[in-house]
């Protein structure tokens, strides 16, 4: 069975590398290796959820399967008023995580989870879901989202549109009442759901 980077413990070898991100002024350095999501660069859909995502001027945020942690943490250096969750079930992903936030200076909780089983409530939850996993495993994160927000919290995905990505767009529709389309890119959306 081919391993993918949504695997709990990873069994390929090491082969560490580095990516940058230019965001605005601010440059950013993140250690990869092999069986984590997007190694070689970081991909468009989390470029632009870094820079298009709706946040509060306070509260909890968590980005959900974060991989070695480029949006969460990008977003903690811009915004240091928010508390900042990353979350994933990989755990070589989680040890770059936690390298790249001291790499990076900033303060982030990371916490080695399968979707939402041990986390709490949000005001935002942010995630790149992995499309290639299957749309089960998305839609599952849609609809358990909803009990993990705060009451006026949102969910917001981005998601290649052609990909299934319109599909999840409805599901967000039927789980959350509401859906808008904020941000799109290179065939990336942002889809956004509001908890009432």
């Amino acid at each position: 069975m081919t391993e993918h980077y949504f695997s709990r413990k990873p069994r390929a070898s090491n082969h560490p590398g580095k990516v940058y991100l230019r965001i605005d002024e601010s440059l950013f350095l993140f250690h990869t290796d092999a069986s984590v999501f997007s190694k070689d660069r970081i991909d468009k859909g989390s470029k632009l959820l870094i820079k298009e995502c709706r946040l509060p001027e306070k509260g909890d945020l968590l980005d959900l399967g974060c991989g070695y942690g480029p949006v969460g943490i990008a977003i903690a250096a811009r915004h240091p008023e928010l508390k900042i969750t990353l979350s994933d079930v990989n755990q070589r992903a989680l040890e770059l995580a936690k390298k790249n936030a001291e790499e990076n200076k900033v303060k982030v909780e990371i916490v080695e989870s399968d979707l939402f089983g041990k986390l709490g409530t949000f005001d935002v939850i942010l995630s790149n879901p992995p499309q290639h996993a299957g749309k089960e495993l998305c839609i599952k994160l849609i609809e358990e989202s909803k009990n993990h927000l705060n009451k006026g919290g949102t969910l917001q995905l981005v998601v290649r549109h052609q990909k299934g990505g319109r599909h999840l767009s409805e599901k967000m529709e039927e789980v959350f009442g509401n859906m808008e389309d904020i941000a799109r890119q290179s065939g990336y959306h942002i889809y956004l759901s509001k908890k009432e």
